[in-house]
């Protein structure tokens, strides 16, 4: 088979489209022909060598897949070759097979096409464990979702209306906060040329830019409210004042779902399977999808999504 690696840490130029050993699946996997995966920061930060990999992940980047089962390794139930699944994976995605946990599986949902499925594990299980699992987002209360227009924060929007939240959500520029309102958004703040902080409190902030933005999501937050760091793109240190950690009994938390142990993402999987995949066949939760670009140009589809100017999930196909 084929899969794109990182021949050395650097920009979209060191990943490679070479060849590779085909995955065989051990006790309690099966092995997925590849019909496509998806982009995800993660992966440009292990591109970027920022991502340290666990024993036993795989060197290749990619943390979800669709496509069909081609072999069942010992032990594994309800599951038959040929099955269309889409799945969340601890990495291996940019190739053209790849061996899983049969727990990570979710059958794809009604209404949604193969390909454009790979665009959902990865997302909705990071939605839904970090805001409902984690911050016990409640119906009436207000959300702030950070970098609404990526693959995330258009899931995060569409879930958080879906459970009665009031959702507010930081972009940059007019157009982009006009496609939040769109997908349900109650409000769109510009960053560029707005405070998001002076138009809360919000009771959960779900947040992928880190340390730049650590003070005014602590001083916006409402008592009780609770902080959901889940990304790192704009810097790994912050200043905060614990007064208000103290006085206004903030939580914070600090959170990746690459990192948890097979039960655990089987957990949250089923969770996802249960509550998101419901949601998506009634078309309260729908799938955003930005551009399709052949697998072996993993290369540009990284230069797409470092430029920003995308809306939703970009994928890569395999022919």
């Amino acid at each position: 088979m084929k899969a794109v690696s990182i021949k050395e840490p650097g920009g979209p130029e060191v990943l490679e489209w070479t060849e590779a050993e085909d995955p065989t699946p051990a006790a309690g996997e099966v092995v997925i022909d590849v019909v496509a995966s998806a982009l995800n920061r993660a992966d440009v930060m292990q591109r970027q060598g920022l991502y340290p990999l666990a024993p036993g992940t795989s060197p290749y980047p990619g943390l979800e897949v669709s496509g069909r089962i081609s072999s069942l390794g010992p032990g594994v139930t309800g599951r038959r070759v040929g099955d269309e699944v889409c799945a969340l994976l601890t990495g291996g995605g940019y190739a053209q097979r790849v061996a899983v946990p049969a727990g990570q599986l979710l059958t794809v949902p009604k209404g949604v096409g193969l390909v454009e499925a790979a665009g959902l594990p990865e997302v909705t299980a990071t939605v839904w464990s970090n805001l409902v699992m984690t911050a016990g987002l409640k119906e009436g209360e207000t959300l702030l979702v950070h970098g609404g227009m990526g693959g995330v924060g258009t899931t995060a929007i569409q879930i958080a209306k879906a459970l009665g939240a009031r959702v507010v959500t930081t972009v940059g520029g007019p157009e982009k906060a006009e496609r939040a309102r769109e997908l349900g958004a109650d409000a769109a703040i510009d960053y560029r040329t707005e405070d998001f902080a002076e138009h809360g409190p919000y009771d959960v902030i779900l947040d992928v830019i880190g340390g730049a933005y650590l003070e005014r999501n602590i001083r916006s937050l409402a008592a009780d409210g609770r902080l959901v760091v889940i990304g790192l793109q704009n810097g790994f240190e912050g200043q905060l004042n614990l007064a208000d950690l103290v006085f206004k009994r903030i939580s914070v938390y600090g959170t990746t779902l690459r990192t948890r142990s097979a039960e655990q993402k089987a957990d949250i999987v089923g969770e996802v399977q249960r509550h998101v995949w419901p949601m998506i066949e009634r078309g309260a939760v729908r799938p955003l999808i930005d551009r399709s670009v052949p697998m072996a140009e993993a290369a540009e589809a990284h230069r797409l999504m470092e430029a920003g100017g995308h809306v939703g999930k970009i994928l890569l196909v395999n022919d």
